[in-house]
């Protein structure tokens, strides 16, 4: 049974390398993605920006985590992967360091999806989806093919911003 404070009790660390606790998102809906910048996915981060600003608004946040876990097409530093966020896709939703999703040893909030979120089973690539909800509690898992503008990622994020 996943655990009350869901994924609230992390503390992550930015891309500009500072200390964040995920219970500061407490209220939000968050919309948590293991992104790539050389991936067949990245383009989605023109999809994740625009759902961002349709509901940031409303209390929606997205959360990147970067990671090169998958044939190694994350491969840039911190800076690197902001500047080409910034560059490429104009990202304003909070991005994360880079951290392991998928290889061991796994990032502690990615354990956590992975394996006590009531979601549980390895991130198969980047551009996994989880959805939390304003309680940090994991509503819905998604798979890299699924656009995050799909009308199922869009009705779930409208049904937990209620």
């Amino acid at each position: 049974m996943p655990d009350a404070q869901g994924v609230h009790r992390f503390t992550v660390t930015t891309i500009a390398g500072q200390q964040k606790s995920l219970a500061d998102y407490s209220g939000k809906v968050l919309l948590i993605v293991n992104t790539a910048s050389e991936c067949g996915f990245t383009p989605q981060y023109k999809d994740l920006e625009a759902l961002y600003l349709k509901y940031k608004d409303r209390g929606f946040m997205i959360l990147g985590f970067p990671s090169n876990d998958f044939h190694h097409q994350e491969p840039g530093t911190d800076a690197e992967i902001k500047a080409f966020c910034d560059r490429n896709y104009q990202v304003t939703f909070d991005l994360f360091s880079k951290v392991r999703t998928h290889e061991e040893p796994l990032e502690p909030l990615y354990q956590y999806l992975t394996t006590g979120a009531g979601f549980d089973g390895a991130i198969s690539w980047n551009f996994n989806k989880f959805l939390a909800g304003r309680d940090g509690r994991v509503l819905a898992r998604w798979g890299s093919m699924t656009k995050p503008l799909s009308e199922e990622i869009v009705q779930a994020v409208e049904k937990a911003l209620k």
